[in-house]
């Protein structure tokens, strides 16, 4: 491969998991409450995740995925149950008190979920699938090439969304500021969930 095939879908990858949505709003919120270092299994989680799909998607699973309605419809539904639930959890917070054991962040498995049931998120992999699969001589090296591609692309913008987090925790002060932010936070997540039901 060539820089010239390489560099389309790293553009590509990093444009889509930079971009705000459901995983960078819960990114950001894991930094301000419990800081960078505690949050990397979501990050880890979210990467794994996307990575997995983008190679799924170049074997072809995306596309039997999507051709399905009734498991796009059980997808969707799990997903904004799985959602909703975590923006309620975010919204009821206050300022985190880390030494009480509720304070634990979304965990890898947490973070993995969170993708796996999105169809917008197959949907995105498939066309990156489709639109660059005449830069590899096989599926298989397309899916290698696509699953590092999201993957390395994921774990850089989740960190960057994860690390303002953690900058935007450390400017809080009062219960009353974190009030807001956690309902703003909330209130993102949620409306991260309108495009999956387009």
């Amino acid at each position: 491969m060539t820089i010239e095939t390489l560099l389309p879908v790293v553009l590509f990858a990093l444009v889509a998991t930079v971009s705000p949505g459901g995983a960078t709003t819960l990114a950001t919120a894991s930094g301000a409450h419990f800081g960078f270092g505690r949050s990397i299994p979501l990050v880890m989680g979210i990467s794994a995740a996307l990575s997995s799909m983008a190679a799924g998607a170049a074997f072809g699973l995306g596309g039997l995925l999507l051709a399905a309605p009734p498991l796009q419809l059980a997808m969707k539904s799990a997903g904004l149950l799985y959602l909703l639930w975590l923006a309620v959890k975010i919204g009821a917070s206050n300022a985190p008190r880390l030494n009480r054991e509720i304070a634990a962040p979304t965990g890898f498995l947490g973070g993995a979920w969170m993708l796996w049931y999105n169809p917008k998120a197959w949907a995105m992999t498939t066309s990156a699938a489709a639109s660059f699969a005449a830069t590899t001589h096989s599926s298989v090296a397309l899916a290698v090439f696509l699953g590092s591609a999201f993957g390395i692309a994921a774990m850089l913008s989740l960190s960057l969304w994860c690390m303002a987090g953690q900058w935007l925790g450390r400017a809080l002060k009062t219960d009353w500021q974190w009030r807001t932010i956690n309902f703003i936070l909330a209130g993102l997540l949620v409306i991260s969930v309108i495009p999956m039901w387009k």
